[in-house]
């Protein structure tokens, strides 16, 4: 994780926002995996679709946002058929409270 890419992408509300959204995906997006095979479980993962709504963006903005914090490593993703749900990736984040705990 280059920690300028995180600082970049968090330096943004919406990204900000999207972020916080999926640290409780239940709270702020409708029940998720319609478009999901009955054996796979992606915990916590929100389909790019209620993100781009809830954001009240475009999809080209959203999708944007959404692979730049990938890049970032602060999501990761699962994509099935057409749909792309993503998620947080929880160790990525903390190794970067770490870093702001240990070095600023």
């Amino acid at each position: 994780m280059e920690t300028i890419d995180v600082f970049k992408a968090l330096s943004n509300k919406t990204r900000l926002n999207i972020l916080q959204w999926l640290k409780e995906p239940e709270k702020h997006f409708p029940k998720q995996g319609a478009h999901l095979p009955k054996e796979v479980s992606y915990k916590g993962g929100v389909c790019v679709g209620d993100i781009q709504e809830k954001a009240e963006a475009s999809q080209s903005t959203v999708s944007h946002y959404l692979n730049m914090m990938q890049k970032a490593g602060l999501l990761e993703s699962v994509r099935y058929g057409q749909w792309t749900y993503y998620r947080r990736n929880e160790e990525a984040i903390h190794q970067f409270t770490e870093f702001l705990k240990t070095e600023i």
